[in-house]
């Protein structure tokens, strides 16, 4: 069905790469430990909508670009690692030390804001789209009339596989730290920890080859 061959595999492949962590994983984590349930959810949507224009992208070869212009490639990775380092920064070097009452109300989080953040760290990723491209070509049959269609079906089951691992994570994180939020002075550390994850994740991505 929709010229896709070895499905069976495709999913477990899937499933496979899904349970590796990477980026996205820790930028969820990070978000989910240091912020909360709704935070860490709208960190995952905002990575599946990001994943979507991949597939999008791929679908339509336009993300080709990426795999054959090393300036495109260099120019995105970038501009991601510059984003990720400034999203650490901010939370790493916050020094707000209010007490818990007033930080509950005060820095209640954004969500729209992380629901973006989430989106373009996804975006600004390059080897995503170097990703979709490499895999999904293999799962779809040579002689099918519509391969784009192909292409759009296996990589939209692969985001929503990955949303809902993402969402397993998001709720089995903040269970375990919830109790750690109601000290002001572990959520500060986990702030500053989560912060310098996304540096981390930042200089990985700035220093990643194509």
């Amino acid at each position: 069905m929709f010229g896709i061959e070895n499905f069976l595999a495709f999913v477990c492949a899937g499933i496979l790469l899904i349970l590796s962590p990477g980026p996205d994983t820790m930028f969820i984590l990070g978000r989910s430990v240091s912020q909360g349930r709704q935070a860490g959810l709208y960190s995952a949507f905002g990575i599946a909508l990001g994943c979507f224009v991949h597939i999008t992208l791929a679908t339509l070869g336009l993300s080709v670009i990426l795999q054959q212009s090393q300036l495109a490639f260099q120019l995105i990775k970038y501009a991601g690692a510059a984003y990720l380092l400034y999203l650490g920064a901010k939370m790493l070097f916050n020094n707000s030390k209010q007490d818990l009452e007033v930080a509950m109300v005060s820095e209640a989080p954004d969500l729209k804001k992380i629901f973006v953040s989430g989106m373009i760290t996804n975006i600004l990723n390059p080897k995503v789209a170097l990703f979709f491209i490499a895999f999904l070509p293999q799962f779809v049959q040579k002689e099918y009339h519509s391969p784009m269609l192909s292409l759009l079906v296996l990589g939209c089951i692969f985001n929503f596989m990955g949303t809902t691992w993402n969402m397993g994570l998001v709720f089995f994180s903040t269970k375990v730290t919830e109790q750690f939020h109601k000290s002001s002075a572990i959520k500060n550390w986990l702030d500053k920890g989560t912060g310098a994850v996304f540096i981390l994740l930042g200089l990985k991505l700035a220093l990643a080859k194509k």
